[in-house]
Parts: C-alpha cells; sequence; structure tokens
C-alpha cells in the first residue's frame, strides 16, 4: 500500500519514458509506471530495496538503479536558489530556517553529530514564503554546521540582499545583517517593544514549520541510511514531489 494519488506515480512517470527515450532503451525488466511506483515506494515509505523487491519481481541492483535513476530525474526539476527567488523583491519577506536529517553514523564521524539535536545527521535549510509552501531547500551539509554558516555559504543572505527580501530566521543567525531579522536575546529583562517584537516575529515565522514537516512526510528523510552524499540529490528529489502539488 502506498499513500500517494496515482496522478502522482502517472507523473513521475513521463520524464522516466522521456529519459528512456533519450537514452534509446529498448526493453527493461519494469515500465515506465512501476519504476516511478518502486522508486515513490522506496521515499515515501522507507522500506529497504531487498524488501521492495519481492513485490516487484527484481533484483536488489536493478532496484537500486532504478531509485537511483528516478531521483536524479526528480532532483533536476526542483529549483535553484536564484530561480526561486524570482517574482519576490522589496516589501515581501521569507521565512528561512533549518533541520537535521538523522543519519546512521557511528560516533567516530564528528563532522555529522549535532550538539543541537544530539545526534548524527545532515544540515538542510528552507527558504519559505509566508505561508509555510517552501520555495528552496538547499543542499545537505554535516549536522554539526552552524545555521548562520550553511546560510552564508548557500549564498542565502547575499541572494535577498540584491532582492531586498526580508528574512525572518530565528537566533542561531543572529549577526547575519543584511536583511535578515532575528529575535532579541532577553526574556524578563527586556524592554516591551522588544518584547512585542518577538512576539510577532515568532507568529510570522511559526508558518515556516510546515515546510520541514511537508518534507519529512517523506519516511527517508525521518532516518536516512544512504551516503550522506545523496541526501541533497533526495532532499531536491522530494521537493520536485512537493511542486507537483502533493504536499502528502
Amino acid at each position: 500500500m502506498l499513500d500517494v494519488p496515482y496522478e502522482l506515480v502517472e507523473h513521475v512517470s513521463w520524464p522516466i519514458y522521456a529519459r528512456r527515450r533519450e537514452l534509446g532503451t529498448r526493453w527493461r525488466r519494469l515500465g515506465c509506471f512501476k519504476q516511478a511506483l518502486l522508486a515513490l515506494a522506496h521515499l515515501r515509505k522507507n522500506e529497504t530495496l531487498p524488501a521492495l523487491t519481492a513485490g516487484f519481481a527484481v533484483s536488489t541492483t536493478t532496484a537500486w538503479r532504478y531509485v537511483d535513476e528516478t531521483v536524479e530525474i526528480l532532483a533536476a526539476w526542483a529549483p535553484g536558489l536564484h530561480e526561486a527567488l524570482v517574482g519576490l523583491g522589496e516589501g515581501d519577506f521569507v521565512i528561512t530556517d533549518g533541520t537535521l536529517i538523522p543519519t546512521d553514523r557511528i560516533a567516530a564521524d564528528e563532522p555529522y553529530y549535532s550538539q543541537k539535536h544530539k545526534k548524527h545527521g545532515m544540515n538542510v535549510q528552507v527558504i519559505a514564503r509566508p505561508d509555510g509552501t517552501p520555495l528552496w531547500f538547499s543542499r545537505a551539509l554535516p549536522g554539526r554546521t552552524h545555521d548562520l554558516t550553511v546560510a552564508r555559504a548557500h549564498g542565502i543572505v547575499r541572494a535577498c540582499l540584491t532582492r531586498q527580501i526580508l528574512i525572518l530566521a530565528d537566533r542561531a543567525c543572529q549577526g547575519a545583517g543584511a536583511t535578515v531579522r532575528t529575535p532579541y536575546y532577553g526574556h524578563r529583562e527586556l524592554p516591551e517593544p522588544y518584547k512585542r517584537f518577538n512576539r510577532v516575529h515568532a507568529r510570522l515565522r511559526a508558518p515556516g514549520e510546515r515546510a520541514f514537516a511537508q518534507l519529512k512526510q517523506w519516511r527517508i528523510l525521518r532516518r536516512a541510511r544512504c551516503s550522506t552524499n545523496r541526501i541533497g540529490t533526495i532532499v531536491a528529489a522530494v521537493h520536485a514531489l512537493l511542486t507537483c502539488g502533493y504536499s502528502g
């Protein structure tokens, strides 16, 4: 059982068909529709490939090749940073936030250990509309990377400054400058205007959590068992699925 609509599977099968035509493929074990179904089942349910192969009557190697090809095709649909900001400009604002994609790492893999989340994983940033609709997801960096470092490395601050787009971020991005706005530190000792600013800031940023909620409806991103080098591609592939109008 797969809780995605038939139309989504059909939508994914068309670019697979186009890729096969481009490569001149004459025959494969699975048709385009079943290849799309196999890949979506893997992404949606996070089942191991050996568990999936029994239902599709293919080898684990073939299943891996089909999933990898489909993920690459989907990831190519995902918008880049500058493409995602088209249509936005002075007077608009976006929400930026980070999340950890947990991975199966060992204690020795220090770069992947996040002190904030107390687990190993990869740091992914999002830029979302005020209603929480994701516009862009970054490539994944090791979990211990600070959110501000990630935002600068991906060019988020510079890209929004160029367009004069206001960025609402959490305290992790304090000191970013440019058009980034973060809450004030402190609680009881803050003057009332600062407290009011923090309340408004928190209310405006709250919908940004929806972007990651939609992303992690695809269970492969709740605990990734793949190589850390592939997580960014999988995030881009899932984002492409979200832009198809299916949020999960």
